[in-house]
């Protein structure tokens, strides 16, 4: 065995860096927010290669004076922290120093700044360990970095670099995404000597918005509710994509926690369940969210990259985060069942005889499946299956505090089942429980249902299919969201199945009291709505 040694300062610079600075969008992340601490209202950053040859951010904030240039090189120096008490309440965005000292690790830095009543600017230069001592240079107010040839010294973290261009877009996807956070400074990327974008400071946030998501999708982005937030104790503002607006993945939304762009799993986590029945499972929505939050009630003292953070009271912050995007997204499906389905004909229009004032009208059912309805001037179809789901789902969740009631069946029904199903079965029985759904343990893998939700017991129920469902269903809901969203799925009207016109316009009066009614639990929407204009289109009338 080798002797135990101290490893040489070079060394202990390349694993620190390598923990900090991973590639060029790292190196862009540190300065950039340097410049942000630094109190700059425009930021420029310029690349060259994808920031494999250059990178160089300029910002007009306050500046570092020439006494203290080369100690900002220097690792673990910061203006931004001065004791281990102050770790409790960081209220600046970088607080390690190790940024710059990681970055001229592995690569050659310069750095040239002048503070404001300074005659004259310094600059100084730094790679590996060495720091080389201020010299007198004509300067801006402000501070220039530039940093060339990332990773020369370290030649196989260059190699698992991706192309120039990749590791571009990453830097332009990370900027114009920080760019969100703050309105007020103007950001300005360029790329091999051209100008990529310019985001001017503005209180316009959709103009902002709209260089992130795209125009066309940020007509889909809803205001949150702040009125839901009123218990947190800080704020919460930002869009949601509305519901069937939405994306493959989660890499569109976007965090904010007292100006860190972040990732958080608990957030996403309340992102995911504030959306709950209202998006379809396996599609994600898009948006930001910026949340405030007193500086001692968050940990950012987590990770080097500064990347995540601990919440002091995070079930505080997961529930006013949930339930703050679920009454948007409830506000919203109330605003649009209104212009889908208003409570009156449109205006000249009356399908009474008396001429009075009736709702919207039930006019067939087609192919056994839709609703076909009218206010005399739109057609709306509605899902009669979607639409009883949801209407059957919220009046499950409405009673299940005081246990939904039940309708005891004459004679209960025994199931015997596999040993995957019995398991699956046994992790739900309290919230079927509450759900009305009565079964009893009858023996190894045998089960008895004695009840089923009241005003459901009459219709047929394939237990063995919904037991399918319910084990199908991605983890993405609570188990009480996906028992009940299958309970209400599996005891309602089909698709294919014969209704009354008394049924059927049961079904659209039931839904306007939904605290939903645009989407069935599983995130279908309940109804689609054709305008006049619409038609017109299709008779090439437009």
């Amino acid at each position: 065995m080798t002797t135990i040694q101290q490893l040489d300062p070079v060394t202990i610079g390349q694993i620190a860096a390598g923990e900090i600075i991973d590639r060029p969008a790292a190196v862009v992340k540190e300065l950039v927010e340097n410049a942000v601490d630094a109190g700059a209202a425009r930021i420029t950053v310029t690349i060259e290669q994808g920031g494999l040859d250059l990178i160089e951010v300029v910002d007009d904030g306050a500046g570092i004076s020439a006494g203290e240039l080369p100690l900002a090189l220097r690792r673990h120096a910061t203006s931004k922290l001065r004791a281990a008490s102050e770790l409790e309440s960081i209220a600046t965005l970088g607080f390690r120093g190790e940024g710059l000292a990681s970055i001229a690790a592995v690569a050659a830095t310069e750095v040239v700044s002048r503070r404001g009543g300074d005659e004259i600017g310094a600059r100084v230069v730094a790679h590996a360990e060495e720091v080389g001592a201020a010299q007198p240079a004509a300067a801006p107010l402000g501070t220039r970095v530039r940093v060339a040839r990332l990773f020369e010294n370290v030649p196989v973290r260059r190699e698992y670099l991706r192309a120039p261009s990749t590791e571009f877009n990453r830097i332009s996807s990370w900027l114009s995404s920080f760019a969100l956070g703050y309105p007020r400074i103007t950001f300005t990327l360029r790329h091999d000597g051209k100008e990529v974008w310019v985001m001017p400071a503005s209180g316009e946030a959709r103009e902002r918005l709209a260089m992130v998501f795209g125009r066309q999708a940020v007509q889909a982005l809803l205001p949150l509710d702040g009125s839901a937030a009123r218990t947190l104790d800080g704020s919460l503002s930002g869009y949601v994509s509305a519901p069937g607006h939405d994306r493959p993945d989660r890499r569109m939304q976007l965090l904010f926690v007292n100006g860190r762009l972040l990732r958080s799993t608990l957030l996403a986590g309340a992102w995911t369940s504030g959306y709950a029945t209202f998006a379809m499972v396996g599609r994600h929505p898009y948006g930001v969210l910026q949340l405030t939050l007193p500086p001692e009630h968050v940990d950012a003292n987590v990770h080097p990259t500064k990347s995540d953070v601990r919440l002091r009271y995070s079930n505080q912050v997961y529930d006013s985060v949930r339930r703050t995007i679920a009454t948007t997204l409830a506000g919203h499906a109330r605003e649009r069942f209104d212009e889908y389905a208003p409570a009156k004909p449109a205006p000249g229009i009356s399908f009474a005889p008396s001429g009075g004032e009736d709702a919207m009208r039930v006019l067939t059912q087609l192919h056994r499946t839709f609703i076909l309805a009218s206010d005399g001037e739109g057609l709306v179809l509605v899902d009669q299956h979607a639409a009883h789901e949801r209407i059957a789902y919220e009046a499950i969740a409405a009673s299940s505090d005081r246990r939904s009631p039940s309708e005891p069946l004459l004679v209960p029904h025994v199931v015997e089942l596999d040993a995957v199903r019995s398991a699956a079965l046994d992790g739900t029985l309290e919230a079927l429980r509450e759900g009305g759904l009565e079964i009893e343990p009858f023996g190894e893998r045998t089960y008895r249902i004695v009840a089923t939700p009241a005003g459901y017991g009459a219709r047929a129920f394939d237990f063995n299919e919904f037991l399918d469902d319910l084990s199908d269903e991605p983890k993405q809901r609570s188990v009480r969201e996906r028992v009940w969203a299958s309970l209400a799925c599996h005891s309602v009207t089909r698709a294919g199945e014969q209704l009354t016109y008394e049924e059927m316009t049961s079904v659209l009066e039931r839904l306007r009291d939904c605290r939903n009614p645009m989407h069935c639990p599983h995130g279908r929407p309940t109804m689609v709505r054709l305008s006049p204009d619409e038609i017109a289109r299709m008779f090439k009338r437009a």
